[in-house]
């Protein structure tokens, strides 16, 4: 390996990366658009790769629906890390006469395609940039998994015209996902097909994880605005307990008409600012990529919290409390009805809403 690609793969973790990697064109060949260097970058020929770690001690409680405002701040500070150490490396590298651009690990879309930023699709996969330069291996989930830290990782990177070498993907029998579908148990969307696998193929490798449904689904859930597994025995971290409809349009309506509920409900500690909400966004799922870890019995331990942790409520002050479902229930009937429309119910779009969403999905 050439002297800069060395500088460039140690650069990330003197600022706090555990692993690094150099993805190229060559080695993202055959990928879909979100591998096409060139859309942020003409000329673009490398990527330089990273991952920080979460703080695994949190994530326990988190899943236990015992303390989230402190994973939520270590979340959005590793978050904040990644982006900056993309500056920083992608600085350096162009005094150093190699143009480059960062990538933000977060909350930047693109615009040309329908739906435009309500989308959420990144200028560049970091997940595929991560996969192909042999970061992490990709979990049944779909999420970038590690050896040390499992999915419990932040992607940064940073793409260049320089020309430099590229690191190699661990073979596929060296990714310790077993197949063991915790991944799939934990979310409360369905967003992963039990049954199909999706495979894209960089370099002339192949690599297949579990088709993903539409991603509203998503973001629906971890957006926040509805929570509520359909056993009705435990929850994310939200207090929303809006359906989860099977057709694509009438999960696009209760979607759409949840986020005007949402909007009214009372705001409560910690959360931060997103492009796309006109309120404050909170930390309330990313439950498959924290319950997968390397060891099994870790995973097992970590659903099972998820499992008894109970249903999440929210108080008149805004906070949130994890009871029983029984409880919740009680609490629920106990609120006059306006306020209980902010949780659950059918949150239909006003009919305004809904013409802007059906004129932007003709639209990119």
């Amino acid at each position: 390996m050439d002297a800069l690609s060395r500088r460039l793969l140690e650069y990330p973790k003197c600022e706090g990366a555990i692993l690094s990697g150099i993805a190229t064109r060559e080695t993202l060949a055959g990928g879909p658009p979100s591998m096409d260097l060139t859309y942020v970058m003409p000329g673009a020929r490398s990527a330089v790769v990273f991952t920080l770690p979460l703080d695994q001690s949190l994530i326990p409680g988190f899943l236990g629906k015992v303390d989230r405002r402190s994973f939520e701040r270590n979340y959005e500070t590793v978050n904040s890390i990644a982006s900056g150490v993309a500056v920083k490396l992608s600085n350096f590298m162009t005094q150093k006469g190699h143009p480059a651009v960062p990538l933000a690990a977060n909350d930047v879309y693109r615009e040309d395609v329908p739906l435009g930023r309500f989308a959420m699709l990144p200028p560049l996969s970091l997940r595929y940039l991560a996969v192909a330069a042999g970061v992490g291996s990709f979990g049944l989930s779909g999420n970038v998994i590690t050896d040390e830290n499992g999915a419990g990782v932040i992607l940064g990177a940073v793409v260049t015209s320089g020309e430099l070498t590229p690191t190699v993907s661990p073979d596929e029998d060296e990714n310790y996902c077993d197949g063991c579908r915790l991944c799939l148990a934990t979310c409360a969307s369905g967003l992963m097909d039990p049954e199909k696998k999706t495979t894209v193929t960089l370099g002339g490798r192949a690599f297949s994880y579990a088709a993903r449904r539409n991603y509203m689904r998503c973001q629906y859930v971890c957006g926040g605005y509805t929570g509520l597994h359909p056993s009705g025995q435990w929850s994310t971290w939200s207090p929303g307990r809006f359906a989860l409809p099977d057709d694509d349009q009438q999960l696009a309506r209760v979607f759409l008409g949840s986020t005007e509920r949402y909007r009214k409900r009372p705001e409560g500690p910690g959360g931060h600012y997103h492009s796309l909400m006109e309120t404050k966004l909170y930390s309330t799922c990313a439950n498959c990529q924290l319950v997968c870890v390397p060891d099994k019995e870790e995973r097992k331990r970590r659903y099972k919290l998820l499992l008894e942790g109970g249903v999440v409520v929210q108080n008149a002050d805004g906070s949130l409390d994890a009871v029983s479902p029984g409880e919740a229930r009680r609490l629920l009937d106990a609120m006059d009805p306006e306020t209980r429309a902010l949780y659950e119910g059918d949150p239909q779009p006003s009919p305004e809403l809904w013409e802007l969403f059906t004129q932007a999905m003709g639209k990119g």
